[in-house]
């Protein structure tokens, strides 16, 4: 299974970006997706999570309300929509799959990571 994330960038804090992840090596929809982020200078976080057949999601608090996970899987694709960024929420930010249907918020059960991508948003 191979995970290649894209769509980060420097943006000013209230505007907004979209994450993709692009899955490849597996049966997409056989995994749950889940996208995680590492601020500078802290631990990896849990942010969103998403079934296999997409119909259940959970977010972090942090990110409930501003953030939208989603999945397209006949382009084996999960996304992040990300509005009202704000500052705190920069970080790298990495995709990850789990084989079944939900997606736990433990990073340390998932086999399966992408290389990430930073986000950086400005003040």
């Amino acid at each position: 299974v191979e995970l290649v994330e894209s769509g980060g960038g420097l943006v000013q804090a209230g505007n907004s970006l979209r994450l993709s992840c692009v899955f490849s090596g597996g049966a997409f929809s056989a995994y749950a997706m889940t996208w995680f982020r590492q601020p500078p200078g802290k631990e990896r976080e849990f942010v969103a999570t998403i079934s296999s057949g997409g119909d259940s999601e959970r977010y972090a608090p942090s990110v409930e309300g501003r953030f939208t996970i989603s999945r397209a899987n006949r382009k084996n694709t999960v996304y992040l929509q990300m509005n009202s960024l704000q500052p705190d929420d920069t970080a790298v930010y990495s995709c990850a799959a789990r084989l079944g249907y939900h997606g736990p918020s433990r990073w340390g059960e998932y086999g399966y990571w992408g290389q990430g991508t930073q986000v950086t948003v400005s003040s």
